[in-house]
């Protein structure tokens, strides 16, 4: 795993600043620890941070083809490396190491842009041809690895694997995009392709950018989807067979290294299902990660500590408390831009303790998306049921004034929330999704943000992001519908970004092998009753787990890799919160109304309500308004934890 950057003139060739190139090159340090490179030529500066996991002794970057025409750096893993220079050798290539870089280079001259077609794994790369005089930059396609770039009026393109990189050059302003503000209040994150910054964008999960020198800049073109439209004819018996055959050979894959290997161990079924297939794979007992809660209710270490003596892996557990909130400066470092998702805090000590032991790390991210595992998934299918009996307008009208006359109860569980559910009922069926995975609703944005923001946004919604995806949605069928919205939104902006910054802070490799494109795309194809089947989501994966695991923990009520965030800011995070709440980076910027943050907190702190999500996204942008400003007193804020 590792890290790039580069500079690209458009246009006219010139000499790029060597120290500029070196200074965006060593902010991603802590991405690639084991060694880096530069190459500059006329236009062109191309800056790469290793991290060796394979072919240690000869995978230094960039990586040149035979007569030196064209470079490559690269972050990510190609699993069929292998496969991939024995095919490349028959067309005559030839190969001077056996790391997986090498194959990239070697599959653009055969192929071209359509090489990320061939390739199995996560990436994200750029390639230089002087004798076409162009630079590729590909992402991979489920977003698993990231990839940031720019254009400068200067008339250079400038990408990196992290923003932080791109704000070393002093041409890129550091304005924010109120619609990103709007998106993350919304969903916890901002959503690609946007960035928190104006200036600066993401490539996005599954496109690639091919920019010619002296040519009109293009947009970024699609090289992949996953397709729900095409259906399997294989019975129930037949899926889990072949399901646990796709699985075994996927795990087999990711877990070829040249560095010690481990695994995150939740205690929950996907992660549990990559351990159990692990194990059973090797011949030495594996490493294992988790961390755990004093709260009950959202502690899973027991059920992580019965797979861990199951399958006799090497076990490692970490405590997570209240004074761990103390990261969130070092969180808001590693993330360059608001994110809200407060998992990051227990996955960021998880990827440092599981950084003593191993270098590379399998995770069970991915099996909610793909396997219809959240618990929403039930529930937004059982409103799908009464949105097809009415038409909109007419559920608009009686659902939405019976929703208005509702006192709202975010206390209660999802089937007693009559406001919700209401409200539900009178939208379309995007609309009621991006309600229900929302962090705040509608009318609770609309009071935070001040008129200067409301302004900006002139009328910019966040649902436009998954309205988007919907209407390039393959399938008609309600559950597949909403697992590509996942795949498309929340995997991507949340869990896999979550998973990404937090591990390669450490200098960690995570791979996901649940993910793995040709996984995903035979799983689109199963009918919706293999995958949520009554109340039981997952069905066919835990129907082919049963031999791995056992039933009271297959078979279990799902929790949430989340923390006790409203009770911590009642108690040891209070004096924290105060400090970031009255912030004057927070208080100044004009974008929020000063007394509804109050009233967030004073409410949150009554017991009545649970504001916590909103607090906790509030706490977060303070701390990335401070450390944008230059201003991040980590010490003080250690002693007000």
């Amino acid at each position: 795993m590792c890290a790039i950057s580069g500079i690209f003139d458009l246009y006219q060739p010139a000499t790029v600043d060597a120290a500029l190139l070196q200074a965006m090159t060593d902010s991603q340090r802590h991405r690639g620890p084991d060694g880096a490179g530069v190459h500059r030529e006329a236009g062109i500066g191309l800056g790469h941070r290793r991290l060796a996991v394979i072919d240690l002794a000869t995978g230094q970057q960039p990586l040149f083809n035979e007569d030196h025409s064209a470079a490559v750096i690269f972050n990510g893993e190609i699993y069929n490396h292998r496969e991939l220079a024995a095919e490349l050798v028959r067309y005559g290539h030839i190969f001077r190491s056996l790391c997986d870089t090498e194959v990239i280079i070697h599959a653009w001259e055969q192929w071209g842009r359509r090489c990320v077609e061939r390739l199995r794994g996560m990436f994200a790369f750029a390639i230089w041809d002087r004798h076409k005089q162009c630079l590729f930059l590909a992402r991979d396609r489920l977003g698993i690895k990231p990839l940031h770039y720019a254009v400068l009026p200067t008339g250079q393109l400038i990408f990196a694997s992290e923003i932080k990189a791109l704000l070393c050059h002093p041409q890129v302003k550091r304005e924010l995009d109120p619609c990103a503000i709007e998106e993350y209040f919304a969903l916890g994150y901002v959503a690609e392709p946007r960035s928190i910054y104006r200036q600066i964008f993401k490539l996005q999960a599954g496109h690639s950018l091919l920019v010619q020198r002296g040519a009109t800049l293009e947009s970024p073109q699609p090289y992949w989807d996953v397709d729900f439209s095409r259906s399997s004819s294989s019975t129930l018996e037949d899926a889990i067979e072949e399901l646990q055959g796709r699985l075994q050979e996927t795990v087999h894959a990711y877990s070829r290294a040249d560095v010690p290997l481990g695994a995150f161990l939740s205690g929950g079924v996907d992660s549990s299902a990559v351990v159990a297939m692990m194990a059973a794979a090797s011949r030495h007992p594996i490493q294992t990660c988790s961390v755990a809660f004093s709260d009950a209710s959202y502690d899973e270490s027991v059920y992580a500590n019965a797979v861990a003596q199951r399958y006799t892996t090497c076990h490692h557990q970490l405590s997570i408390l209240a004074t761990d909130a103390c990261l969130i400066d070092q969180l808001a470092n590693s993330y360059d831009e608001p994110y809200a998702d407060s998992s990051a805090l227990p996955t960021y000590r998880l990827c440092q303790m599981a950084r003593q032991h191993v270098t590379v790390a399998l995770s069970g991210d991915g099996g909610d998306e793909t396997m219809a595992g959240y618990r929403r998934y039930r529930w937004h299918l059982h409103e799908e049921r009464w949105r097809s009996v009415l038409p909109l307008a007419l559920r608009s009208a009686v659902f939405g004034t019976l929703a208005a006359c509702c006192p709202k109860a975010d206390w209660a569980p999802q089937p007693l929330r009559a406001k919700t559910s209401l409200q539900a009922l009178a939208c379309d069926s995007t609309l009621a999704y991006f309600n229900t995975v929302s962090l705040m609703r509608d009318a609770a944005r609309s009071s935070l943000f001040g008129p200067k923001l409301k302004a900006e946004l002139d009328g910019y919604h966040a649902s436009t992001v998954m309205q988007r995806y919907a209407e390039r949605c393959s399938s008609s069928d309600a559950l597949a519908r909403i697992q590509y919205l996942d795949l498309k939104t929340y995997l991507t902006g949340d869990i896999l970004t979550k998973v990404d910054r937090a591990s390669m802070a450490h200098g960690l490799e995570v791979r996901v092998p649940l993910l793995d494109h040709q996984l995903v795309e035979w799983l689109a194809t199963l009918p919706a009753s293999y995958k949520l089947n009554g109340s039981t989501g997952k069905y066919l994966f835990k129907r082919m787990l049963a031999p791995y695991l056992p039933n009271q923990l297959l078979y279990r009520k799902k929790m949430g890799f989340s923390l006790p965030l409203a009770s911590w800011m009642r108690a040891g995070l209070q004096p924290l919160l105060l400090r970031a709440l009255h912030s004057s980076h927070l208080q100044d910027s004009g974008l929020f109304a000063p007394d509804q943050i109050q009233r967030l907190y004073k409410q949150h702190m009554s017991g009545r309500h649970d504001h916590s999500a909103a607090l906790w996204a509030l706490l977060m942008f303070e701390a990335f308004l401070r450390l944008r400003a230059g201003s991040s007193p980590v010490g003080q804020l250690e002693r007000a934890a």
